[in-house]
């Protein structure tokens, strides 16, 4: 089971509650849910993760760190889901967003469709703000449907999630009876 796998690298529950930095935010940060692994938390974790990554700027970890504690999810799970979001996948993520929210609000921005981005004349320092204003020019089909795609994103991967641990938890079931009655 990966959980077993992933116990022997995992700090221990004493060892998180009693780290200072931790002990700091109190019973917020001490919540068991948030550190150990089990279907509920991780799935919620991974589904947290999914909607904060697509928080725009940088603000996506602080985000999942907050919604983990509210939700009460797996919080290294959420902080870790949201790098699927990096300067390569958040071009085509934002216009898939900028498309679905298009086909929700039955608008294409007066037929026409937005300029591309491109990073090519920038510099490291100055592809945020063209970034930021590429995702102006995509108006009310962005704005509708990056919320959407966060929801999407979170509800599909925590019932991928879900249905995955509850199928590996069955044939591990079986797994084992089958050991039994061969012995």
């Amino acid at each position: 089971m990966p959980r077993k796998y992933f116990r022997k690298y995992l700090p221990s529950h004493e060892s998180i509650t009693g780290n200072r930095w931790i002990a700091r935010f109190g019973p917020w940060m001490k919540h068991h849910n948030l550190w150990h692994l089990h279907r509920r938390s991780v799935a919620g974790g991974v589904a947290v993760g999914l909607f904060a990554g697509l928080v725009p700027g940088p603000l996506q970890i602080i985000s999942s760190v907050a919604l983990s504690i509210l939700f009460r999810v797996n919080l290294p799970v959420a902080a870790l889901m949201t790098f699927y979001t990096n300067p390569l996948t958040i071009v085509p993520l934002y216009y898939l967003a900028y498309r679905y929210g298009a086909l929700v609000t039955m608008s294409e921005n007066g037929g026409a469709m937005p300029a591309t981005f491109s990073m090519e004349g920038h510099t490291l320092t100055s592809w945020i703000p063209a970034l930021v204003d590429w995702m102006v020019s995509m108006g009310k089909p962005l704005a509708v449907g990056l919320p959407l795609l966060a929801v999407t994103l979170a509800a599909a991967g925590y019932l991928i999630v879900d249905t995955a641990w509850k199928i590996h938890v069955r044939l591990s079931w079986r797994h084992r009876l089958q050991q039994r009655r061969e012995q």
